[in-house]
Parts: C-alpha cells; sequence; structure tokens
C-alpha cells in the first residue's frame, strides 16, 4: 500500500521532492501546503512542474492538510531565516500524529550540543505525544557530511582527518532569501550576514561535525570557525539579483573540528558568483561545481562527486540530490521507533524502490 504524503513548500527543494512524490508509485499525494497566495489552488502537477493533473489543490492551511490524517509529511519551508516558524510547524506536524522527513530546520539534523535542550525537548515531546520520528537532511549539510565519509572511512585501517567540500558556483541559484539575506552576498565586506553571526556556521554545519564525531567513536573538544569575502571587481547580474561593485561576490569558509587541538574534521565551503573569482581557491571537479570528501589515513583517499541532470545545471543536480535522499528516506522514518533521527539510527539506503528496474515502464 502507498504511503500517504503530505508535502509542504514549493521552493527550489520542495519543487523537486513534490515532483518524486507524483511520480513514484511508492507514494500517494495526500496534500500540498504552500505559502504564496499565488500558488493556493493550483494543481500539485502544475507547481511541480510536470504535465499531470494529481487532483489535489494546494492550500496554504496547514491544520486543514492535516486533518486529512497523512502518514508522513515532506517539509521542505525554508528554515534558515525563520527558525522559530520552523520549529512551530514541525511540532505540530509530529504532534498531530505524522512522521516528518525535511529539508530544514538545519540544526534538527543532530541537535544535541547545538540547539539548547529548551529548543530539543518541544520536539522530543511532540514525537512521543502523535507517535511519530523525524528526520532532516539535505546535500550540505546532509550526505555528503554523513553517508560518504562514513562509507569510505569504513575501507581504512587508520584515519587522522577527515575534510567533506562543496565547490559550487551560484550564479544560478534563484534563491534570492538565502542568497542575500542569509549569506551575504551583494553586501560591503563588512556588513556581516546572518550565516557569518558568531556561532552560525557552527550551528548549521556543527551538527555534521557531531555526528560524524559520534559516528566513528569521539567526541570533539571544540568546533572553530573561519571565513574570508572577496568583493566583485564591477557590478553584475546573476539569477536572484544584481551583485553592486564592491558587494560580496565569493566567500570561502571552514568549520573546524578539533580534538587535542588538532583539527581531524572539516567542512569546507567555497562559494563563487562568477567562475574567475579567487582563482587561489579550492576548484571544482567539474564545470559548475562538486563535492569532495578528502580522508588522510591508511589508505588516504580524495573522493570527487560531481551531480549532473537531464533537467537542469550542477545547482539543480545538487539540490535533487538533497531532494531525493528526502524523499528516499520516507519508508525507514515512517518504520522507525519515535523520535529525533539521524543516520546513525536508520537503515543503510540502497535505493530499493529507485532503481531502474523496479520503476513502472
Amino acid at each position: 500500500m502507498a504511503i500517504r504524503v503530505l508535502h509542504v513548500a514549493t521552493g527550489n527543494v520542495g519543487r523537486i521532492a513534490l515532483s518524486q512524490l507524483i511520480e513514484d508509485p511508492r507514494f500517494e499525494l495526500a496534500g500540498l501546503v504552500v505559502s504564496g497566495p499565488e500558488k493556493v489552488g493550483r494543481d500539485a502537477g502544475e507547481l511541480a512542474g510536470l504535465d499531470v493533473v494529481t487532483g489535489v489543490a494546494a492550500t496554504d492551511d496547514l491544520d486543514a492538510a492535516l486533518a486529512g490524517r497523512p502518514d508522513c509529511t515532506v517539509y521542505c519551508a525554508l528554515g534558515e531565516t525563520r527558525l522559530s516558524g520552523a520549529l512551530a510547524d514541525i511540532r505540530k506536524i509530529l504532534a498531530s500524529g505524522s512522521d516528518v522527513v525535511a529539508s530544514s530546520p538545519v540544526p534538527l539534523i543532530y541537535p544535541w550540543g547545538v540547539l539548547p535542550s529548551r529548543m530539543i525537548a518541544p520536539v522530543e515531546d511532540a514525537c512521543r505525544a502523535g507517535g511519530t520520528s523525524i528526520f532532516v537532511t539535505g546535500v550540505d549539510p546532509g550526505w555528503v557530511n554523513d553517508l560518504l565519509p562514513f562509507a569510505i572511512a569504513g575501507t581504512c585501517q587508520r584515519v587522522e582527518q577527515v575534510r567533506c567540500s562543496e565547490i559550487a558556483d551560484y550564479a544560478t541559484y534563484d534563491g534570492g532569501p538565502v542568497i542575500f539575506d542569509f549569506m551575504g552576498f551583494g553586501r560591503p565586506p563588512g556588513d556581516v550576514p546572518k550565516m557569518f553571526e558568531p556561532g552560525m556556521l557552527a550551528a548549521s554545519w556543527g551538527v555534521s561535525l557531531r555526528m560524524l564525531a559520534r559516528g566513528f567513536g569521539f567526541e570533539l573538544d571544540e568546533i572553530t570557525e573561519w571565513f574570508e569575502l572577496e568583493p566583485a571587481p564591477e557590478a553584475f547580474d546573476v539569477a536572484a539579483g544584481r551583485i553592486p561593485a564592491g558587494g560580496v561576490a565569493a566567500m570561502r569558509f571552514e568549520v573546524r573540528g578539533l580534538v587535542g587541538g588538532k583539527e581531524v574534521l572539516v567542512i569546507d565551503h567555497t562559494t563563487r558568483l562568477r567562475g574567475d573569482l579567487r582563482p587561489d581557491w579550492p576548484q571544482p571537479a567539474q564545470d559548475g561545481g562538486s563535492y569532495r570528501v578528502e580522508i588522510v589515513g591508511e589508505p588516504s583517499y580524495r573522493v570527487d562527486v560531481c551531480p549532473t541532470s537531464d533537467r537542469g545545471d550542477h545547482n539543480y543536480a545538487a539540490i535533487a540530490a538533497g531532494a531525493g535522499r528526502i524523499v528516499n528516506s520516507i519508508p525507514d522514518v515512517v518504520a522507525a521507533p519515535p523520535g529525533l533521527r539521524t543516520p546513525l539510527d536508520l537503515p543503510f539506503n540502497t535505493a530499493h524502490g529507485v532503481f531502474a528496474t523496479t520503476l513502472p515502464r
């Protein structure tokens, strides 16, 4: 029997996740919640960019959608700029009796040691009240920082350091609230955005470092942050808007997990809005962008991951990878015991149900 799924939000991640929910026979779309008034009443197929009519009309009423008693909810609403609102939504969904798989809020990937207990406890209480579980994931933070390094390091005799990198050109990414409001592109370098406020990098990516440490069997002594910004030499346009001369047009940051003063786990991000900026920073393994996992040990590794898609460029492919991880986790999350779940709790996903030979022709 198909799993009945409520879907929330049709932004960059949500639209792709919604298309899989519609096309994948493992799931039945039980409802669709949107935030923009211009989307209310429109068919889910149209909002997913598919040439199908599902008969499911979008609503902006989460309570009404939950009254349909979905088995699981895919939550893809923006959490970076509305953490309190996203947490409130999550608690409501869980308490209603619906499991949750989500792209946000990111700290729920592994909140222990990152969020205060007063923010974690209400989510756990909602899970107990509804008999539900929640799993938050994505690309980075997400599978590039957990499944991939665990799988590679599992072949080593000794591991001294793990470094996970995203190296990408975001010029074609049209998520204005993330690009401008959260990341701070286009601002003067001295105008620090939310992402670079003290502790924010550790809260956003430190979740992955703490989970890696737990999986590897040790605890981190501390997590440190570092970033560098590069201004635009002249004004230019990107998908999200205009970058003025002197506004931030490239950035690099590292979030470092230390044990005994040594950097043992590192997340390294290089993000450009133009490929010619800061050629001395790391370069992707394919045009536009790639991910990289480097392990110093015996043996040592450098593994480059180059996502591509028939439906879009490298940015689309990366988002699709995160959406796929979310949707494909639904059966395991529905089967899991109540509570906050992480990759350390769930079975290894083997693409069961999505491999080409198992899909209808």
